[in-house]
């Protein structure tokens, strides 16, 4: 699959493997940084399972971080503006408890 993107006056192609075109699902981020750079694992975490795995790590630049946050920012207000609110509850504590554990 290939994209062209506009960036300022020059264009980009891009192009998306299969495999990372599929994507990868998360339901947990966990973010870290340093001076220099911003660490972000994207987690699946199953229901009942006591260990979760990096499905992802994206490294970006304080100055990627700042731009992809500010682009994050305006997607969501239109998803808001096109579909209503999104609603959050309060961040459950890590390890998160998903129903029930079995006992022998």
């Amino acid at each position: 699959m290939d994209d062209t993107k506009a960036t300022g006056d020059q264009q980009l192609n891009i192009s998306i493997d299969e495999n990372v075109a599929d994507g990868v699902y998360s339901n947990l981020a966990i973010i870290n940084h340093s001076v220099s750079e911003f660490i972000v694992d994207f987690i699946t975490v199953m229901p009942g399972a006591p260990k979760a795995r990096v499905k992802s790590r994206v490294i970006l630049t304080p100055e990627h971080v700042k731009r992809f946050h500010k682009a994050l920012g305006d997607n969501i207000k239109r998803f808001e503006n096109a579909n209503g609110e999104v609603k959050t509850s309060e961040i459950p504590p890590i390890p998160l408890n998903f129903g029930p554990t079995g006992e022998a």
